[in-house]
């Protein structure tokens, strides 16, 4: 019985961010689509409690004798550990350097930021993300990227014989669908009537101090403005921010990290969502307001624009006055809004999970005949 072995380490990161959504998202709809005879395993670096990594309907995790970092290490340095099973797919650059004879390896890539904004991310990050991305368009058997956009960078600064693959992301359920305790849990997180919204991890790529200082112009919605994710790299303090730019006390509103509940309702119930990133590989909150008939302001990242496809409101990037007026057209033109609005819900639902993991099952098996045939 073949086995697809599927690297379920991101779920334990202190944070997973985008990555870590990705993976799980992707591990429910696979199992749901998985072909016959075929099983779905999770394996997982050395941990004393792999439980965040637990996925319903796929077994594990199976843990490596190596602890994170000394995987990452081993990895890097060209360690051939193999994880085990017929195929196997990293959801992220933390990869085996090659396939095993016989076996395949996909490898997601999720951006090329390490390359194209390394200064936002710590040196030994960018440096680390670089040498795994070589080596998996180098050696890998396929590889995998969420845009058209992330293909067309990946040949220009880490180009190799692996085929690329673009397979674009989904909107989960539990983001569409309103929880019973909504008001409850509006009331809990003391939401605002009306707000303008920002979704991710707090670090420098993301651009929210841009947002931030965007919003204390007068150009600007005279909103709140919420940020919802946990606090990453980077020592970003935009409370700090708020103050040098002279927001008014009492408009950021940072709720931190946030159950999959939470965030459903405090993205259905935002007026806008800005989406100012440096770069992203999809913008899969981005999407997620599309679909929810949220309206989006997004920065002229390539990949926010492909996503958007033109149903969004675009703001040149590091730009605090462009991002200001475009946050300020959504507010001030309804019936224009609302035009958007119902292009970007139709947009939104072609993409989904259940294609994203019936485009990857099918490569697999592809993979597994060549390598049966001798062909790879």
């Amino acid at each position: 019985m073949p086995e697809l072995v599927v690297l379920t380490e991101q779920l334990l990161a202190p944070v997973p961010g985008g990555t870590g959504r990705y993976t799980r998202e992707l591990l429910h709809a696979m199992v749901q689509h998985a072909p016959a005879g075929w099983t779905v395993v999770g394996v997982t670096a050395r941990h004393r409690n792999p439980g965040a990594a637990m996925v319903p309907g796929i077994d594990g995790p199976r843990m490596l004798p190596l602890p994170r970092r000394g995987l990452a290490a081993a990895w890097e340095r060209g360690l051939k550990l193999w994880p085990g099973g017929d195929a196997v797919h990293a959801p992220t650059p933390l990869a085996p350097p090659a396939p095993r004879r016989g076996r395949s390896l996909v490898v997601t890539v999720h951006d090329t930021v390490p390359f194209t904004y390394p200064e936002t991310l710590t040196r030994r990050g960018a440096s680390w993300h670089q040498a795994m991305i070589r080596r998996a368009t180098q050696r890998a058997t396929a590889i995998v990227v969420p845009t058209a956009a992330v293909a067309a960078e990946l040949s220009q600064y880490a180009p190799g014989p692996a085929r690329v693959h673009v397979v674009g992301h989904g909107v989960p359920a539990v983001v569409t669908r309103l929880p019973d305790s909504a008001d409850e849990i509006a009331d809990r997180l003391r939401l605002p009537e009306n707000y303008v919204l920002a979704v991710g991890t707090v670090e420098p790529r993301k651009g929210l101090d841009v947002l931030v200082e965007a919003m204390a112009r007068p150009t600007a919605p005279d909103l709140p403005l919420v940020i919802a994710g946990p606090q990453g790299w980077g020592d970003v303090d935009l409370a700090r921010v708020a103050a040098e730019v002279g927001l008014r006390p009492g408009r950021l509103h940072l709720l931190g990290r946030l159950a999959d509940s939470e965030l459903a309702v405090v993205l259905n119930r935002a007026t806008v969502l800005a989406a100012p990133s440096m770069a992203e590989g999809f913008g899969l909150p981005l999407l997620e307001a599309m679909a929810v008939g949220v309206p989006v302001v997004h920065s002229d990242a390539p990949a926010l624009v492909e996503v958007a496809g033109g149903t969004g409101v675009l703001a040149r990037r590091n730009d605090p006055a462009a991002l200001a007026n475009a946050l300020h057209s959504v507010v001030a033109f309804p019936e224009h809004t609302a035009t958007l609005v119902e292009a970007a819900r139709a947009r939104a639902m072609r993409f989904t999970w259940d294609r994203a993991a019936e485009s990857l099952w099918k490569l697999h098996i592809e993979l597994s005949h060549a390598v049966h045939a001798g062909l790879l």
